[in-house]
């Protein structure tokens, strides 16, 4: 049985589109295609999104945890589909059951776990949680479609 593979974030920027400051995974320290996918972000008052989010008590806004959730579901997809990688992209269609529970502050590392619950070469059902050290900070299902080349 292989190991879990790990991606830095240089490898995360040949698999996802997105870019600073828009990109919310900053490493993958574990990935078992078409299964499971854990993901890090470090969370730093640098952010932009914290200038207006809330002035004096800065917490991350829930939809950009959804995002890297998304993101980190995104990498598992499109990793476990190795011949689609460089042609496509992972869109994101909806979201079931979101739930924050705990806000995420300047200094944070949230950590993205994401499982398969249905995968295949057009769609994707996925469990995704985001924990800051053993807390559980969100919840909630993924659900995207991989789309081809420019669509």
């Amino acid at each position: 049985m292989n190991p879990p593979q790990t991606l830095s974030l240089e490898e995360i920027q040949k698999i996802l589109p997105h870019r600073y400051p828009f990109l919310l995974v900053d490493r993958i320290t574990s990935l078992e295609k078409g299964k499971r996918i854990v993901g890090l972000k470090n969370v730093s008052i640098n952010e932009p999104f914290f200038q207006g989010h809330f002035p004096g008590r800065p917490i991350m806004p829930g939809v950009l945890i959804a995002e890297a959730m998304a993101q980190v579901g995104g990498i598992l997809a499109l990793m476990s589909l190795p011949e689609l990688l460089g042609n496509s992209h992972l869109f994101l269609l909806g979201l079931d059951k979101m739930r924050f529970r705990q806000p995420v502050v300047p200094g944070d590392q949230l950590r993205i776990e994401v499982e398969s619950i249905r995968g295949g070469k057009k769609f994707w059902k996925m469990k995704a949680q985001a924990f800051v050290n053993q807390t559980l900070v969100a919840e909630g299902e993924l659900m995207a479609a991989i789309g081809q080349g420019e669509e």
